[in-house]
């Protein structure tokens, strides 16, 4: 288990992307290659595979309840099964952090591919976090196509069951912790601030405002998979930016370390 401060990283899978790296990141150079195999060695795969990790994030909350943001890969039966390496091990790595389904108050999707909503619904159909309230930004559900499988796995039985709240733009959550529209990768992507208090770092939840070393290695660089690439390379810098200019941690949802520095070193070796 990893953790800075209150924040504790839950790894739900490993696997290898159905594209190359250079595939997935066209225009990368040659240097910003170089650097992002040495910021994050684990990413590199077998023939230029991209090797990645699937992560959520729980934040302590007053009497022992907890925020989650993002909820995996999911079951072997949820939307993700087509691509990525389901079952996931959120269930395993929620209860080796000591947190159980039902401690869960509020999850924070910071958008809503198959891979980060996977575990909204259990293998049964029902929801995994069974006290919890979803948090979604409105725009993002809006946009979602109709046909998408995330539609029919999370968004029409949580808002039938009363537990999708949608919010509008930059939302103060509770205190310390702020969603902050990072749109891009989808129309409402947002990224979660937890400011930490008594001397401790804040930590920013980035979801897949960068989801490579490659772009902290150069942020300009896209990601084959972003809906407005211009849109996502000004959020990204601009949320660089940010962290580093308040000291934060970065908290990752797909590199290989969970949190890194805006600059992408490992913060045990920057510190």
């Amino acid at each position: 288990m990893d953790a800075h401060g209150q924040v504790v990283a839950l790894r739900d899978a490993t696997g290898m992307f159905f594209e190359s790296a250079r595939t997935a990141f066209p225009g990368a150079g040659d240097a910003a290659w170089a650097r992002a195999a040495a910021l994050d060695p684990g990413s590199v795969g077998p023939s230029g595979a991209w090797r990645l990790d699937f992560r959520c994030f729980a934040v302590a909350r007053p009497g022992g309840r907890w925020l989650l943001v993002d909820a995996g890969v999911g079951p072997a039966n949820g939307p993700a099964a087509g691509w990525a390496p389901v079952p996931g091990r959120l269930p395993a790595a929620l209860a080796e952090a000591g947190i159980a389904p039902g401690d869960v108050e509020t999850v924070v999707l910071t958008h809503l591919h198959e891979d980060h909503a996977g575990w909204t619904l259990g293998p049964d159909g029902e929801p995994f976090f069974p006290e919890a309230r979803y948090v979604v930004q409105r725009v993002e559900v809006e946009s979602l196509d109709p046909a998408d499988p995330v539609r029919d796995w999370a968004v029409t039985p949580l808002r039938a069951a009363g537990r999708l709240h949608e919010v509008d733009g930059e939302h103060r959550l509770a205190p310390g912790l702020t969603l902050l529209p990072t749109p891009g990768h989808t129309p409402g992507h947002q990224s979660v601030l937890v400011e930490q208090g008594d001397g401790a770092r804040d930590v920013l939840v980035t979801g897949d405002v960068l989801v490579h070393a490659v772009q902290l290695a150069d942020p300009s660089v896209p990601y084959s998979h972003e809906r407005d690439r211009a849109t996502a390379r000004a959020v990204r810098e601009a949320l660089l930016g940010r962290a580093a200019k308040r000291g934060a941690l970065l908290a990752t949802a797909h590199l290989t370390r969970p949190f890194v520095e805006p600059d992408g070193q490992d913060p045990r070796e920057s510190a």
